[in-house]
Order: structure tokens, then C-alpha cells, then sequence
């Protein structure tokens, strides 16, 4: 089994230098102790560990948000300055008479007042949801009048495009609070943010919080059905600072790029909260993804620790290594991914193109935070998830008929990765579906519906989701096996992978594949693949049918549907697909 060893430097240097002396003398209690809380034990506030206990002294001067804007405008935010700009949001809401525990929204890209209103909320003691500014009106519908929103952050013009046309739909929303983005009259029935914020107070008094109070709501969709809102609570902060140090080699000082929209979990766990709860400087990027452009920031803006998405990385690699080689990173000391599995050869590419590998971690919307990762100190074996976290237990687990669970009994046998429950960030419920919450445990086991196995040296390997696995001749198979096979081919770009219903064997395997530039998608190609992904999975595993397309459907985050490839072989319909995002 390949291992990319780490030289004895780098694994002095980690923050988590021995993993079996940070496992065995590690607890929650202790994670704990590394946050203030808040003053007279007034609990525990996730916008008072992020900004207000950094906001005076030397820290009050670092640099919290280096935001980037698309035209090329920049503005640094200290975090002394964030902590007064937060402050003024929160006097906003108790102006607006916002109850505490109202759930306030916010749809927006990137600019500074998101993150502004997403810290000034969690100060006030509401629920904040973020949502993804490229959803359309359905989506944003849906999840305001699930979550209740009361109050929606979002752009003039994204109000226009999106809101106005439900605004007589969402029955709970009481107000909306604009930042102008254009020079058309203010909409009917919002507020101007900017004139609220200058007039509100510079400080504010967090009220006692609760460590269990709710402060965080993410939607995630399920295989069918309306998406599930996934409730956090304000304890969460403990595992985003403990989890950003120790998967993501994170420190106070550090110049961090989470490169995932906020309105995504790992935009606001680790591209909000962690960094600046580390005291690091938070790059914040406008701009939608430019190879270039990203290159050019990685540089220039000294960047040590880079969080991103395997898709964004695909993306880069089409370029070839060579364009990553042509700048120098001098700071850039850690590299890691989530949102989907990550190839083996995406790891080896991390090497050439920036002298590093690419650390691939695993998390869900409902964990919360990373559990498993591929530590800054370990040796990487590419293709695995790494190893669980300090404080995380981890099983590979099989289903018994009586409906209870028991551990696999052998190395590399397949089952249900489960989480021993207890870290901080766990989600508590499903938002008005308790059911099917506690659906998801079995004794003191969360049981993920992720297929895993464990290899003898502790490393867990993503097999797929349990609704994924395809079933050929009595074989269990994972499309991500075939996929990452495929993709080592030099022609190949993008690989989905589903079962295609076999009357004999069950299913049958069968790839779709985007090619790369300059291949040409005839049949001695689509004839070759097959022969390549025989040779390297064997006749029991590899597809018996490829598919060439131009491209591939993807969710708005850009993951391959595999639902919607299936949907189109067996001629279904495709229906509302603009809410299949999911989270790992």
C-alpha cells in the first residue's frame, strides 16, 4: 500500500506532533479550557470566542478578514474593528425588537457584511443559516420557511432576482436588511443595512449564553424529501477550534483561505469560525474560481494554510502543474481538502505543483466538524480519510438483524463508518423531525450512511454512501474505486459512476466520463478506458460500459449527481435538482 512519508521536520513542527500521546491524553474538558467563555460565567458564545476576546491588546490589531473583492477593491478588517462591527449588528436586531432565538438568514457572496451579520447574530443569541447566494427562489423558500427565518441578510440585487418574486410565501419573515449593490431605487419592504449599522452603538453586551443554546442551523438533502435542517449549538465552538488545530495544523497568526462558500457548513465552521477563533487572518475571496487568480493569492497574499475542495482541485490540475509551478509559496505550509473523497493522484499532485501533499479529511453538515483527517505529522496514504481525530471514536460497523450494531470483525471488511456521540459540535436535532434524528443512533453510535473500511494500520478509506454501492454478481462495489481508477487515465477529466440494472447479475457497472482537452471522444478512446480500468480493478469491478459526455451534472457546488446520471440511463424523471447538495 502506497505511503507519502513525512520527513522528521515536518512532523516536529505539526501541532499534532504524536498522535497516540494526543489521543490518549486528550478530552473535551481540556478543549474547553483553551476558550475564555464569557466574563462572570456568563457560558459560552461562539462570536465572543471568534472576535471579542482577540479584539483587545496586540491581537485587537492583527488583521481578522483580508477580503479580496472581484474588481479588485481590498479592505482589511481588524479584530478590534470586527468585534465593534459585529457589535453594531447585534444592536441592529435588538432595535428591529428581533426575539432572541429568531432565526436570522443571510444570502450574499463573499462581501465583508456577511460575516459581520453571521457574528453580530450569534452575539444577539439568534439561530443563523446561511444559504448559498446561487441558489434560486425554490431552494431559498424552501429552507426560510422551514428554519422560520425572521430576518434575511442578503444584496439588493439577489433580493430582486430571488426573493421579491416568494416574498408573499415566506409567512415568518419580518424583516430585510439590504447592502446596496446597485444603483436602483431601495426594493419595497427592506432596509438599508449600512445607514442601521452607522446609527447602532459600537458595543454590545453578549448575554449569558448557554452553551447548549441553538446558534447554528445548516440544511443538508437528503436522498428524498425536503432538505434536513440540522441544528448546532453554541458548545460547537469548542470542537471548531480543537478540530482547525489539530486536522488543519491551524495557529494564532496564520494566514488562512477556506475557499468554501459560507453558505455551505465548511464556510462557516472553518471558513468563519475556526480561523478566527485561532486568532489567524481570514483571506475572504469575492471572486468565483480562476485558476489564476487563485494561484496568484496563494503568493502574493502569503497563505499558509489552504482549505479546499477536490473539485477545485481537478479544476487546477487540467492546467498541469506547471502554471502552479510558475510562482513561489514560501509561506504555504499545509494543504487540505473536503466536500467529496480525494483521488490518490490529486494528493501526488499537491507535490508537484506546490511542493506539498493534499491532506483529505472527512466530515458531515451533521458532525459538524472534521472527525477524520490526514494529519499535518502523519504519513499520508493517498486515497484513505486519514484517522479519526483526539476525542473522536470511529467504527466500521455491520448491521445486525434485530437492528442493533456490532463492529466488522476483520481489517478491510466493509460497513457503516459510525462516531461514538459526545464531541461538542454534534448536531442536536433534526429541525421539526425528531424521528428521524434519532434515527440516526443506534445505542451510543451516530451512524453516518457512509460505507468505510479500516485498514490494519487505523487509516479509514471512503467506500461511498450506502444508497451508492452497486451490487454486479454478487460483488459490493463503490463508485468512487472506479472513479478514482478512471480518473489516473490521462484523457480523463471528470468520472461518474453508477449501476445500471442487469436482468442476470443485478447491475452493471457503467462510467460516464468527461474528457480532457484536446482528446478526441470516439470509440478506439471509450474502447481503451475500458481496457485501462479492467487492467487496474479486474473483470468483477471494472465497468462494463463507459460513456463519453461533453460534461457531467453537477450539484451547485460542483460534486458529480450520480442520482441524476442514473435518472437519465433509466429514462426518469429528473425532477427539482436544485437542492441535491449534500455534505460529506
Amino acid at each position: 500500500m502506497e505511503i507519502l512519508r513525512k520527513s522528521r521536520r515536518e512532523a516536529r513542527e505539526a501541532v499534532l506532533d504524536d498522535y497516540p500521546s494526543a489521543c490518549a491524553r486528550f478530552s473535551w474538558d481540556e478543549a474547553r479550557t483553551w476558550l475564555d467563555g464569557l466574563p462572570g460565567e456568563g457560558g459560552l458564545n461562539i462570536a465572543h470566542e471568534a472576535v471579542d476576546r482577540h479584539a483587545t491588546g496586540e491581537d485587537g490589531e492583527r488583521t481578522a478578514i483580508r477580503w479580496l473583492g472581484k474588481a479588485g477593491a481590498r479592505r482589511e478588517i481588524r479584530y478590534r474593528e470586527l468585534a465593534e462591527l459585529s457589535a453594531r449588528f447585534a444592536n441592529v436586531l435588538d432595535a428591529l425588537d428581533v426575539a432572541h432565538g429568531a432565526g436570522v438568514f443571510l444570502l450574499a457572496g463573499r462581501i465583508p457584511e456577511l460575516y459581520l451579520a453571521v457574528l453580530g447574530a450569534l452575539k444577539h443569541g439568534a439561530v443563523v443559516t446561511p444559504l448559498f447566494s446561487a441558489f434560486g427562489p425554490e431552494p431559498i423558500a424552501t429552507r426560510l420557511t422551514l428554519g422560520e427565518g425572521r430576518v434575511l441578510v442578503t444584496t439588493t440585487s439577489l433580493y430582486r432576482r430571488k426573493v421579491a418574486p416568494i416574498r408573499d410565501r415566506l409567512e415568518s419573515l419580518e424583516q430585510v436588511l439590504v447592502v446596496r449593490d446597485d444603483d436602483q431605487p431601495l426594493p419595497e419592504g427592506t432596509r438599508e443595512l449600512g445607514p442601521l449599522l452607522e446609527a447602532a452603538p459600537p458595543d454590545y453586551a453578549i448575554p449569558a449564553t448557554d452553551p447548549e443554546q441553538p446558534a447554528l442551523l445548516h440544511f443538508t438533502s437528503g436522498t428524498t424529501g425536503t432538505p434536513k435542517g440540522a441544528l448546532h449549538v453554541h458548545q460547537a465552538v469548542v470542537a471548531h477550534h480543537a478540530t482547525a488545530r489539530f486536522a488543519l495544523d491551524l495557529r494564532a497568526g496564520d494566514v488562512f483561505w477556506c475557499t468554501a462558500d459560507p453558505g455551505w457548513v465548511t464556510g462557516t465552521s472553518y471558513g468563519i469560525i475556526a480561523p478566527l477563533s485561532l486568532s489567524a487572518t481570514l483571506v475572504v475571496d469575492e471572486a468565483e474560481f480562476d485558476a489564476e487568480r487563485w494561484y496568484r493569492i496563494l503568493d502574493e497574499e502569503a497563505v499558509s494554510v489552504w482549505y479546499t475542495a477536490p473539485t477545485a482541485v481537478r479544476m487546477m490540475m487540467k492546467g498541469g502543474s506547471e502554471r502552479a509551478r510558475s510562482r513561489a509559496y514560501p509561506s504555504l505550509r499545509f494543504i487540505a481538502s473536503v466536500g467529496e473523497p480525494l483521488n490518490p493522484q490529486a494528493v501526488h499532485w499537491g507535490v508537484e505543483a506546490f511542493g506539498l501533499p493534499i491532506h483529505d479529511n472527512w466530515w458531515q453538515t451533521e458532525t459538524g466538524g472534521i472527525m477524520i483527517a490526514n494529519f499535518a505529522s502523519m504519513d499520508i496514504r493517498p486515497g484513505a480519510m486519514g484517522k479519526p481525530l483526539p476525542g473522536i471514536e470511529a467504527a466500521v460497523m455491520r448491521h445486525l438483524p434485530d437492528g442493533d450494531v456490532e463492529r466488522v470483525g476483520h481489517h478491510d471488511e466493509e460497513g457503516e463508518l459510525a462516531l461514538r456521540v459526545g464531541w461538542p459540535s454534534m448536531f442536536r436535532t433534526y429541525l421539526h423531525e425528531e424521528a428521524r434524528y434519532r434515527r440516526c443512533f443506534v445505542g451510543d453510535w451516530y451512524l453516518t450512511g457512509d460505507l468505510a473500511r479500516r485498514d490494519p494500520e487505523g487509516y479509514f478509506w471512503f467506500v461511498g454512501r450506502a444508497d451508492d454501492m452497486i451490487k454486479s454478481a454478487g460483488h459490493l462495489i463503490g463508485p468512487f474505486e472506479v472513479e478514482s481508477a478512471l480518473m489516473e487515465h490521462p484523457a480523463v477529466a471528470e468520472v461518474g459512476v453508477i449501476g445500471k440494472p442487469d436482468p442476470v447479475i443485478g447491475e452493471v457497472v457503467k462510467a460516464f466520463v468527461a474528457l480532457k482537452p484536446g482528446h478526441a471522444p470516439d470509440e478506439t478512446l471509450r474502447r481503451e478506458l475500458l481496457g485501462f480500468a479492467r487492467k487496474r480493478l479486474g473483470p468483477a469491478v471494472a465497468p462494463k460500459e463507459i460513456e463519453i459526455q461533453a460534461s457531467l451534472p453537477r450539484t451547485r457546488s460542483g460534486k458529480i449527481m450520480r442520482r441524476l446520471l442514473k435518472a437519465r440511463e433509466l429514462g426518469l424523471p429528473e425532477g427539482d435538482t436544485s437542492t441535491l447538495e449534500t455534505s460529506r
